[in-house]
């Protein structure tokens, strides 16, 4: 059986000091943990993509780091301050995407940003805000028309407005059309280029592939591997699943060394149908770091395996 161990913490290996730093992070409700001795560092100038169940302490997390949610234990440094008692300034170098509502509905979208603009000491155009996510075409529109999907790309418009140093966005594309979801893919990745920090969380493993320098899974208040994508659970990436049909029954090996077993395989048998080779992707490794899937174990070649074991 395959396990997973704690990733160690990245180092910072440039001048600066991490845009976030986190020790020991505990939070309860009710008495139950939902976060327990969170460690979690995200360098200046990375997107850092948080993954994990419902309930595993994504967003509980990210109100801590804003600094709107009281933890119970822990160090936590946030642009070089502890976000529970930071002030004014600090908070004018954040910005925000939670998953409520922030815009009130009486006004149409310029409105609301133009309102908003006066909160900041610097500010990105509202035309360039409203073409960035796709809102050109309903700017006159009153918020309260609008559909779920556009109220979050005003809420990522009100989020970046203030040209934050690091931003929090808290499951932003939850609503959004295949389409808006791809723009604010590139909004985000225009933000990072301009050296804005970013942690994210999502629900979306394409996304956090596509957007992400690096990924954290939380599963029982840790996070249990910290890496970039697409090396993610490298240990369970080792383990590839060799699949036949044999006399019309399922034949599965899991396996690190396939070639191994397909050279026996082809060595006892003239022909051998449906002969597969699959490695874990993205999400088979998160399924299994996140405990959703069990660990496979080694099928002895020759002996038939569930369906459902194959992954």
């Amino acid at each position: 059986m395959t396990t997973t161990q704690l990733a160690p913490l990245p180092t910072s290996n440039g001048p600066e000091p991490a845009a976030v730093t986190v020790r020991g992070l505990s939070k309860r409700y009710g008495g139950r943990p939902v976060l327990d001795g969170l460690d979690l560092e995200v360098q200046r100038g990375e997107c850092f993509a948080l993954l994990g169940p419902n309930g595993a302490g994504k967003t509980t997390t990210i109100e801590i780091l804003e600094g709107v949610r009281p933890r119970d234990a822990g160090d936590v440094d946030v642009l070089g301050e502890d976000p529970a008692v930071a002030g004014r300034r600090w908070r004018d170098r954040v910005g925000v995407v939670s998953q409520g509502e922030g815009a009130g509905p009486a006004l149409s979208v310029r409105e609301t940003l133009d309102h908003f603009a006066g909160y900041h000491g610097s500010v990105r155009p509202t035309d360039g805000l409203l073409a960035a996510v796709g809102l050109t075409e309903s700017a006159a529109v009153r918020v309260e028309r609008l559909s779920g999907g556009q109220r979050r790309r005003l809420a990522v418009a009100l989020g970046v407005q203030g040209r934050p140093e690091l931003l929090f966005l808290d499951e932003p594309t939850t609503g959004m059309d295949p389409v808006a979801r791809r723009q604010f893919w590139e909004l985000i990745r225009g933000l990072r280029a301009d050296g804005t920090t970013i942690l994210l969380t999502t629900h979306y493993l394409d996304e956090a592939a596509e957007l992400a320098d690096r990924v954290g899974v939380i599963s029982g208040g840790r996070l249990v591997d910290v890496a970039p994508p697409d090396e993610l659970g490298a240990e369970l990436r080792r383990e590839s699943t060799v699949s036949w049909l044999e006399a019309g029954v399922r034949r599965r090996v899991s396996t690190e060394t396939p070639a191994a077993v397909l050279r026996d395989l082809l060595a006892a048998h003239a022909e051998v149908p449906d002969l597969t080779v699959n490695r874990p992707g993205l999400e088979d490794v998160y399924l299994r770091l996140v405990g959703a899937t069990p660990a496979s174990t080694a099928t002895p070649a020759g002996t038939a395996a569930p369906v459902g074991d194959l992954r």
